[in-house]
């Protein structure tokens, strides 16, 4: 895990509401029970800042932090394919090739269209051409809209022949014998977490920690499986195991992971440069199960 990658995570999931606010010392706490330092967790979120994804406010005193347009628009693009990923059978009906000449000197844009082609399910087979074994034209032409990279490419959608398993693009574009591996070590972490005893056994902090984990496992898993027929590639009962696995535990765990984070990083703590009034410091907000879906992938 990389400090900026978990923090757009962690923001993902708790913090989605136009104005919400998080407490800077809060996120560098929760940045650190992953075994990141003060020093990386706070140049982490500068970056974030300077990136465009995070705003930063200061209240007196104290550093706060939300989320952006930019941030909002490329989480809601991101839970809507995580939050679809693996719900359904793919049929392998139809499938998206784009092929683009995109000059040299666009190479960021090009860059961030790779990834985000990915994350769609997309696979490269050349430099320039990339496929994916379902219908993704409208994907495609509002990503290529967004990254003003229309003009540099083409899109068809078509059927393959019935008569020869595409077999050679699938081994040049998708590892597969690596994604079985991958998806047994999540069922391995994660999956115990399903058993009621094993959750019990989880205090608020422990909850956070294992949810926001497995969410973030989880979210990489698009930019692998680009979800083949089973004519081709007998993946669909293993996915839909560590799907399944994936919707209980984020759910069942929410309650006490939104609880730790509230608590982190929205405490009710007065500002140091104001008048503190007398008596005790208010305790902190515990959780209100405010939790919400998180992003995909990181921004890209």
């Amino acid at each position: 895990m990389q400090p900026q990658d978990l923090a757009i995570t962690i923001l993902g999931a708790h913090v989605r509401e136009d104005g919400e606010t998080v407490w800077s010392g809060g996120m560098v706490t929760l940045l650190g029970e992953f075994g990141f330092t003060t020093e990386a967790a706070r140049a982490a979120l500068a970056r974030l800042v300077l990136r465009g994804l995070l705003a930063r406010h200061k209240q007196g005193r104290l550093v706060h932090y939300a989320l952006t347009p930019r941030a909002q628009e490329l989480l809601t693009e991101g839970d809507r394919r995580i939050f679809t990923f693996g719900r359904a059978a793919p049929t392998g009906e139809a499938w998206t090739v784009l092929w683009h000449s995109i000059p040299e000197d666009r190479r960021v844009e090009r860059s961030r269209l790779g990834r985000r082609l990915r994350f769609l399910g997309f696979g490269s087979v050349q430099d320039a051409t990339w496929v994916a074994a379902a219908d993704r034209e409208r994907d495609v032409l509002d990503l290529l809209r967004a990254l003003e990279l229309a003009p540099f490419a083409s899109v068809f959608v078509g059927r393959p022949s019935a008569a020869l398993l595409p077999e050679a693009i699938v081994a040049a574009a998708w590892d597969l014998d690596g994604l079985a591996c991958v998806y047994e070590s999540f069922l391995d972490q994660f999956g115990p977490l399903r058993r009621a005893r094993t959750r019990r056994a989880l205090d608020d902090r422990s909850a956070f920690v294992e949810r926001t984990r497995m969410l973030h496992f989880f979210r990489e898993l698009p930019f692998q499986d680009p979800e083949l027929p089973d004519a081709i590639a007998t993946l669909r009962r293993l996915r839909e195991r560590v799907v399944s696995t994936f919707d209980d535990v984020y759910t069942r765990l929410e309650p006490a992971a939104a609880a730790h984070f509230e608590a982190v990083a929205q405490p009710h703590i007065p500002d140091r440069g104001a008048v503190r009034p007398r008596g005790r410091t208010p305790a902190p907000a515990r959780g209100r199960g405010r939790s919400r879906p998180a992003t995909g992938r990181r921004a890209p």
